[in-house]
């Protein structure tokens, strides 16, 4: 008899269910240059507008590199829309600026690790010959 693996027979499942005290109707404002602007409306699960909970506003761009675009997004703290405009430069900046610190910290741990691995240790047994 062949041992079948823990797994086989079983069904694979995800539960896809939506949470609908959690849901948001999505806007994309965008000057095709520069970057997105979206809008978070929150929603009722009858598509009714929520008056509860805040309006969000989330910016994203994109920075070209050497090895492509890297993604940019941050939260825009604003109340309308103008003014998620006006504070989309300030708010996509502190993104990079995050970016930026993180890697920093990654690149140092990076150069620690390397010089450890590379620090040869050299461990002498204790010889009871005495050489005169």
């Amino acid at each position: 008899m062949v041992d079948s693996p823990p797994n086989e027979g079983m069904e694979h499942t995800i539960e896809f269910a939506m949470d609908r005290s959690n849901l948001y109707l999505e806007e994309t404002f965008t000057d095709l240059k520069s970057g997105t602007v979206k809008r978070f409306t929150p929603v009722l699960p009858d598509g009714s507008v929520d008056k509860g909970r805040k309006i969000l506003f989330l910016g994203q761009t994109s920075v070209y590199t050497p090895h492509g675009p890297l993604p940019i997004q941050n939260v825009i703290p604003a109340k309308e829309l103008a003014q998620a405009f006006k504070r989309f430069p300030e708010a996509m900046q502190q993104a990079m600026t995050q970016l930026i610190e993180e890697a920093d910290k990654i690149i140092e741990e990076a150069d620690k690790m390397r010089q450890e691995k590379a620090a040869p240790i050299i461990q002498t047994p204790e010889s009871r010959i005495i050489v005169p």
